[in-house]
């Protein structure tokens, strides 16, 4: 699990779960493509979270890091975070 973004209104988590088969549990999280997992995004106003996996996180992976590259600023990201976050259901709640 790795903390990939924290904002004031957002937080992405990514989920990575590799084999080990293959000794890639030795290699760094962002040189492996995604095998299973995905992200976790939690629109912390709405108290809601979404988990997105499968194609839906590669278009997003995809999409976070054209972002990137154009170094965006805070409110740019989170408008991205903003259209995924639409689509979360799942209630935020505390154990």
């Amino acid at each position: 699990m790795h903390m990939l973004y924290n904002s004031d209104s957002y937080a992405v988590v990514q989920i990575d779960m590799f084999g080990d088969e293959a000794g890639l549990s030795q290699a760094p999280a962002a040189s492996l493509p995604l095998t299973r997992g995905g992200f976790e995004i939690v629109d912390k106003f709405a108290r809601k979270e979404l988990f997105i996996e499968g194609a839906l996180a590669e278009s997003f992976k995809e999409g976070v890091e054209a972002l990137i590259e154009t170094s965006p600023s805070v409110e740019e990201f989170d408008a991205y975070l903003e259209r995924y976050a639409a689509m979360a259901l799942q209630p935020v709640v505390m154990h």
